[in-house]
């Protein structure tokens, strides 16, 4: 099986795009992975470490030709608020439960969370379905396995819990 073995950022192509896939951001954060192509084209991702791919950024295969990567449409959560405070306050209370979460001029876009949706128009937000591609950022902490970081907690046990930092205020 061909591989595709390093990744050309959005702002450098210049290539053959022979196919192209469509990954949701999950499947954007990846080293090692068989995929397969819209037109078809199956292929080894093997990259020397985990990547963040971007949309409009492309795989290169062994032979040169390029696959081109786009973010899937995916279920999210448009959250706004009355100002930037609200808003602020909106970001620290999502932030404070180590999710995803991509911060846009005017809102905030999170994965569909009914728990989350009630947080937030409890605060006095709004929180409305959208369909679109998810851009989370990367964090402070990106370079670590999947964006997330770690204080103690097992794998896993920060994407969904409340918690209060000694040091965070509102």
């Amino acid at each position: 099986m061909i591989r595709a073995t390093h990744v050309l950022r959005r702002d450098a192509l210049a290539g053959e795009i022979v196919d192209r896939i469509v990954l949701d951001h999950g499947d954007r954060h990846r080293r090692r992975m068989a995929m397969r192509g819209v037109g078809g084209l199956a292929f080894l991702l093997d990259l020397p470490e985990p990547t963040v791919l971007d949309d409009g950024d492309a795989l290169v295969l062994q032979d040169g030709r390029l696959v081109w990567v786009e973010a899937a449409p995916e279920r999210l959560l448009a959250i706004r608020a009355a100002d930037d405070h609200a808003l602020k306050r909106l970001i620290w209370h999502i932030g404070n439960r180590h999710i995803p979460a991509e911060i846009g001029p005017d809102a905030v876009y999170i994965a569909d969370d009914h728990v989350l949706a009630a947080m937030v128009r409890g605060l006095g937000g709004t929180a409305e379905p959208v369909e679109r591609p998810f851009r989370p950022e990367a964090g402070a902490y990106a370079g670590e396995a999947a964006g997330h970081h770690h204080h103690g907690h097992p794998h896993g046990a920060a994407l969904a819990h409340d918690h209060h930092h000694p040091h965070a205020h509102e």
